[in-house]
Formats: structure tokens, C-alpha cells, sequence
């Protein structure tokens, strides 16, 4: 079942560090969000594998926006 890890507030996303096909294990870092002058490090909650990344760098993302599906 796929995981959707979705952004928790409006951000900017100011770096993708995962690609699609890449195999993530539970607490790595998908992507980074800047909000407020805060960089925010979005973790993956579980492990698997980026099926879909639906953000670019220097997007807005709004609250509950899916950024990153895991397979």
C-alpha cells in the first residue's frame, strides 16, 4: 500500500534529496522545507521505495499537499 507523506504547512521546497526509484529506510531525509527562515527536513515514515515525487524545487507546497509517494 502506498505511504503519502504530505506537507504539514505552507513551505518552500528548497531541496529534493531522494529520486524516483531510490530506496528509503524509515527517518531519511525525502526533501527539505524552508518556512519562516526555518529549514524543515521532511523524514520518511517508513521505509520503501519513492514511487512518485509530485514537488520541484522552489514550489509552495499548502498544508496536506502530497509531495512524495512511497511503494
Amino acid at each position: 500500500m502506498p505511504a503519502e507523506i504530505s506537507a504539514e504547512m505552507v513551505a518552500n521546497v528548497v531541496q529534493i534529496v531522494v529520486a524516483v526509484d531510490s530506496e528509503v529506510a524509515a527517518g531519511d531525509t525525502l526533501l527539505l522545507l524552508e518556512s519562516m527562515k526555518m529549514e524543515i527536513p521532511v523524514l520518511a515514515e517508513t521505509g520503501g521505495t519513492v514511487t512518485e515525487i509530485r514537488v520541484q524545487e522552489g514550489d509552495v507546497v499548502q498544508e496536506g499537499d502530497v509531495m512524495v509517494v512511497l511503494g
